[in-house]
């Protein structure tokens, strides 16, 4: 762990990264230099004309980041074949782009909407409240999944060039992301996630082949799969977390809540038709279910194979704090899981393929950066739009010119991605990780973010909800979601540690707090006048 993988890489990680990351500058300026001066709508929507490919590799980019070339396989590797049921949630996002992508586009050119707060106040006639509380579930998702991003860059840095490396790689990673995001824009935003969309897909396949290849051949590699110890080959798996309640739960939410997040909503309203996004949504659920089932899934269960949990009697190590340890030529620590992808690429591909599998070792990993930065900047850049146009152009100063919240909106930028590092690196020196998984993270985030799903709803199809059941809602779900999280036992000491542990046993986070929107959403619906507002389909 503490060696450089470049001594079996040679130099191909050098020279593909600072290619990939010289061509992300490039787009910046390219993104520069072709839009609009000073103009909110091209710089957070790129002026409302993105075509079906380039929808579709953002859209496919922003979704699968350091989640599914990290996290997911860590998630796998850790519990066993009972996570690789988490691709489910695939299609299931596909479809919500199919069903709500479009009208959201539609609505949003109609009313010329730039965030999802936009809709959401004028529908509900809530121009404050309500746009603060979707402003806020914008920075609860975004500000988890950044240093989740960062956090991957400083892990496949650590693994490239040596653990003292970490630091270093999350820096540059922030860098270049927060750099061609304030040039360019969304256009530059969208033209890399294309880039990045092509080495994400590429490189989880290219990852599943070369498990595959490792152990012997898919029919070796399926026996070996098949003499896992019976907790890697069932539920509720190794950590006993999975239970299919939580799965499914997970599963379901996951989908709907990584679609209606605010960077998402945004590549709605950015694509040239509805036509655009219908056709997006069937490329990507047939390419991301097929990427997830044949790709990183893969990786999760030829690890378990290559780095054991047990040992040579059947006994899994533990921490002080009663978590399984990964093997010791993966990780450290209980939170070190997420390494097992570019621990197999390193410590094998280039002993199978030589300086071949070196060069396709280093391009899996460059598409692990790209899955990073695509996330990364995605939710930077629509947090920036969140915060300039919903709260500093509403009520801090409402007489500012385009020029001057194009720059608060930069300004923004480097402060969350500042931010975002420093959490990073103070987790990466603490003892106890506050930040736990990249899965665990993200889940979190995606939580906050599925607590919209019941004013989208409502708004697209039903027209049935009120602004104080809107707000009610909202709040009740939020608050539910802090309740849940690991961040209340911290305020809070360890008094309701075993509530909270039985309710996030029953079903997932993100489930909890929907149940609690939901039920304050129509009740108080039901108890308050609707007011008269004009309807979006209108």
């Amino acid at each position: 762990m503490t060696e450089s993988i470049s001594n079996g890489l040679g130099n191909a990680p050098y020279v593909m990264l600072v290619l990939y990351l010289g061509v992300l500058l490039v787009f910046g300026i390219l993104g520069y230099r072709k839009r609009e001066a000073d103009n909110e709508e091209d710089y957070y929507l790129a002026g409302r004309s993105q075509g079906w490919i380039v929808s579709s590799l953002t859209i496919m980019a922003t979704f699968f980041s350091s989640f599914a070339l990290l996290g997911a396989p860590g998630m796998v590797y850790r519990d066993g074949v009972v996570f690789a049921l988490f691709s489910l949630n695939v299609p299931v996002a596909g479809v919500a782009i199919y069903l709500l992508g479009a009208r959201i586009r539609r609505a949003g050119r109609e009313g010329g909407f730039l965030t999802p707060a936009d809709m959401i106040a004028a529908h509900y006639q809530a121009p404050v409240s309500l746009r603060l509380l979707v402003a806020l579930v914008g920075l609860l998702y975004a500000v988890p999944y950044v240093v989740m991003q960062i956090q991957a860059g400083g892990i496949v840095s650590q693994q490239l060039f040596g653990r003292d490396a970490f630091e270093t790689g999350a820096c540059v990673l922030a860098l270049i992301t927060m750099l061609y995001i304030m040039v360019g824009g969304m256009r530059s935003v969208a033209w890399t996630d294309a880039v990045q969309g092509g080495l994400l897909v590429g490189g989880m396949l290219l990852a599943g082949i070369a498990a595959v290849w490792v152990l012997g051949g898919p029919a070796a590699f399926f026996r070996a799969v098949a003499e896992l110890p019976p907790r890697s080959l069932s539920a509720p798996g190794t950590s006993g977390r999975w239970t299919p309640e939580v799965l499914f739960t997970a599963s379901l939410f996951a989908s709907l809540g990584s679609m209606i997040q605010p960077a998402q909503w945004m590549r709605f309203y950015a694509a040239r038709s509805s036509q655009v996004l219908r056709r997006s949504a069937l490329i990507f659920a047939a390419v991301l279910t097929l990427c997830f089932f044949f790709g990183v899934m893969l990786v999760g269960l030829g690890g378990q194979v290559l780095y054991p949990l047990v040992d040579a009697v059947g006994n899994y190590s533990y921490d002080a704090a009663g978590r399984v340890l990964p093997h010791a030529l993966v990780g450290q620590s209980a939170y070190e899981f997420d390494q097992i992808l570019v621990v197999v690429l390193k410590n094998h591909l280039p002993e199978l393929m030589g300086p071949l599998g070196a060069v396709l070792a280093s391009l899996i990993l460059v598409a692990i950066m790209a899955a990073a930065m695509s996330t990364a900047d995605s939710n930077l850049h629509a947090l920036s739009a969140l915060v300039t146009h919903d709260i500093y152009d509403q009520f801090i100063r409402p007489q500012a010119s385009q020029r001057e919240r194009l720059w608060v909106g930069r300004a923004l930028i480097a402060v969350v991605t500042t931010l975002a590092l420093v959490l990073v690196v103070i987790a990466h020196r603490s003892d106890s990780n506050p930040l736990s998984m990249i899965v665990i993270l993200g889940l979190l985030a995606i939580a906050f973010s599925t607590q919209l799903l019941p004013l989208t709803v409502d708004m697209l199809f039903l027209k049935r909800g009120t602004r104080q059941g809107a707000i009610a809602g909202l709040i009740g779900g939020i608050a539910t979601i802090f309740f849940l999280s690991p961040f209340f036992p911290m305020l809070a000491g360890a008094t309701f540690g075993n509530l909270l542990t039985t309710m996030r046993g029953m079903i997932d986070t993100g489930a909890w707090g929907l149940v609690v929107n939901v039920t304050l959403f129509v009740v108080v619906s039901l108890l308050t006048a609707k007011t008269a507002h004009q309807s979006v389909a209108r």
